[in-house]
């Protein structure tokens, strides 16, 4: 299965225990995902110990695919490894990270959506679309976990961009930001849903057209309004406490 099939088919949730055909790389994909959305959504809080023995019991399978990927996610910064102790959830992001973040945002993924409009294929677009429809079933919906399951999408349909754009060495950099992942656990607001659908929908039709300035300005747009929206986040937690958001 290609990289493109592989961001468009998995699901950010289980639904039960495993099968046994599973294979153990497909089942620590699924419990990759499912954790995810679990940070996402703040199921797993911020700063929160996670051990293996309690995860496997409450996703129902063994022990040996929550520790491959729990050790994928230390790799990543997404957990942190407490000896004798399990894992540990770290803290928000800082004022300062996000800052940093949006700014390589701004340098990477509107290059990315400019290349998309020249070089994705009818079947890369297609999958845009597809994302679109699947994250247009989340959005609004009840629920900590819906809002994680959009977030995964959003970081999916972000990637798929940036995989029909061709340019590995910008993916690479894209995915080891994380960036949904952090954002998503900031605050749990549908509007952030509702806004962002819409300004996916303005880069997608820029792709579709082959207009590589207007997938630019789209996608360049998206990342300030987004940005604006979580800046307020930091903001308001600074003018109620004095103290911002610490990491």
């Amino acid at each position: 299965m290609d990289d493109e099939t592989m961001i468009v088919r998995r699901r950010g949730a289980m639904k039960g225990g495993a099968s046994p055909g599973r294979s153990r790389g497909r089942l620590a994909d699924e419990v990759y995902d499912t954790l995810l959305g679990q940070l996402m959504s703040l199921r797993i809080e911020p700063g929160s110990r996670v051990t293996i023995d309690v995860l496997a019991r409450e996703l129902g399978v063994s022990q040996t695919p929550i520790r491959d990927a729990l050790n994928r996610m230390e790799a990543e910064g997404l957990v942190v490894r407490v000896p004798h102790a399990g894992y540990r959830i770290p803290p928000q992001i800082t004022r300062q990270r996000f800052e940093d973040m949006l700014e390589l945002r701004l340098l990477l993924e509107p290059a990315a959506a400019r290349r998309s409009a020249e070089r994705a294929s009818l079947q890369q677009v297609a999958g845009l679309r597809r994302m679109l429809e699947e994250m247009a079933e989340l959005e609004g919906g009840n629920g900590i976990m819906a809002y994680g399951a959009f977030g995964l999408r959003d970081a999916a349909f972000h990637d798929l961009v940036a995989l029909s754009a061709e340019n590995q060495v910008i993916r690479e950099a894209l995915a080891r930001l994380h960036t949904h992942v952090h954002l998503f656990r900031l605050l749990h607001d549908t509007q952030v849903t509702h806004l962002a659908m819409a300004e996916h929908e303005e880069v997608v039709a820029a792709i579709a057209a082959r207009d590589p300035d207007a997938a630019a300005y789209a996608m360049r747009r998206h990342i300030l309004l987004s940005g604006e929206r979580f800046r307020r986040l930091f903001d308001e937690v600074k003018g109620s406490d004095g103290m911002t958001v610490k990491a």
